[in-house]
């Protein structure tokens, strides 16, 4: 019976009919047009088999994975996908001149483009981006105006001079921060049957509420609430009630909001310079204070449950979520572990 082309075979009677003529000529000594005519294929596939086989032993004759091997037929060279990557870990689109943000699979593909003059589907570049273990991800945020350099020296320099002398003096650092609460804040998901949006009946009109905290790597949370944005006078309010019952001198670590820097509240420092001590974060740096991100939990939680109807039951709202992580010390201390703040846990 005549087998035809062996090729269309399946691997695993290929790999059969190969040993099978291996053994028939080698071991039985059969001439090779007999062993053909046996196994129903060519003379020349035989004597092919046969020239693998003694060129590269049984490895040769055995049955192999198909399809192209990683690399191979590819659009792009290891060389140019290693300068694609490059660029997509240490630039931004903007900064390459192209008219792009973000890096996406068609700021990418436009790359490819612009670089190498190969045009890719947007469907290819997601699979490069895929074999190179590159993930979508949500950008962090980061001022222009931010300065590397003096990040550094804070990270460096300037805080454990801070730390150490908070040490040494028995005091208490402190970060503070403040934020606005307003009752147009993101809710959290809710279910609801497959493809029925539900709604959200919610007050037509925005109100919002202000809040002024300090953290401790310790755990401790200290606060107050308020209408409007700061100023010097509730500044000062929250900065005497801080230091009212505490025991060990404050050293606390702020952003540099022009409240802060006040003339009025460098004279009242100046006055009370046995209880607090004011420092400041590097300028357009709010990743490096740890106050941050209670702001993003308060501003989750107070809405989780409730809904706030007038700007009464906002702030009735907003103290309870404060005083609720007041008890949550745990909470708090993790607040330390982002990786931009963990210098600070």
């Amino acid at each position: 019976m005549q087998l035809g082309d062996a090729r269309k075979l399946g691997q695993d009677t290929q790999e059969a009919l190969r040993k099978r003529a291996i053994k028939l000529v080698e071991v039985d000594h059969k001439r090779v047009d007999e062993t053909a005519s046996a196994l129903g294929v060519a003379r020349g596939t035989v004597q092919r088999w046969l020239k693998t086989y003694r060129t590269q032993g049984e490895t040769g004759v055995s049955k192999k994975t198909r399809g192209r091997r990683s690399g191979e037929q590819s659009m792009l060279s290891s060389v140019q996908c290693k300068i694609v990557q490059r660029f997509i870990i240490d630039k931004c689109p903007d900064q390459l001149k192209l008219p792009f943000a973000l890096w996406t699979r068609k700021s990418v593909q436009y790359l490819i483009q612009h670089c190498f003059g190969i045009k890719l589907a947007e469907s290819t570049v997601g699979a490069y981006l895929r074999s190179w273990g590159y993930t979508a991800q949500k950008p962090l945020r980061r001022s222009y105006q931010q300065q590397p350099q003096r990040v550094e020296k804070w990270l460096k320099e300037e805080y454990p001079s801070i730390a150490m002398r908070a040490k040494t003096e028995g005091a208490e650092i402190q970060w503070g921060d403040e934020a606005g609460v307003c009752s147009t804040c993101q809710v959290i998901k809710t279910y609801a049957p497959k493809g029925k949006t539900p709604v959200l009946r919610q007050p037509g009109g925005r109100f919002s509420m202000s809040m002024i905290s300090t953290v401790t790597n310790r755990g401790a949370l200290k606060f107050m609430v308020y209408e409007g944005g700061l100023n010097v006078a509730i500044f000062l309010k929250f900065l005497g009630r801080l230091i009212r019952h505490q025991k060990k001198k404050v050293f606390l670590i702020l952003d540099n909001l022009k409240v802060h820097h006040a003339k009025k509240v460098q004279l009242w420092i100046e006055k009370h310079r046995e209880s607090i001590e004011l420092f400041f974060l590097p300028s357009y740096a709010p990743e490096y204070n740890p106050d941050e991100y209670l702001n993003n939990a308060v501003k989750q939680r107070t809405h989780r449950e409730r809904m706030s109807r007038n700007q009464g039951e906002l702030a009735k709202h907003l103290r309870s979520t404060l005083a609720g992580l007041q008890k949550e010390p745990e909470t708090i201390r993790n607040l330390f572990q982002a990786p931009s703040v963990l210098y600070a846990a």
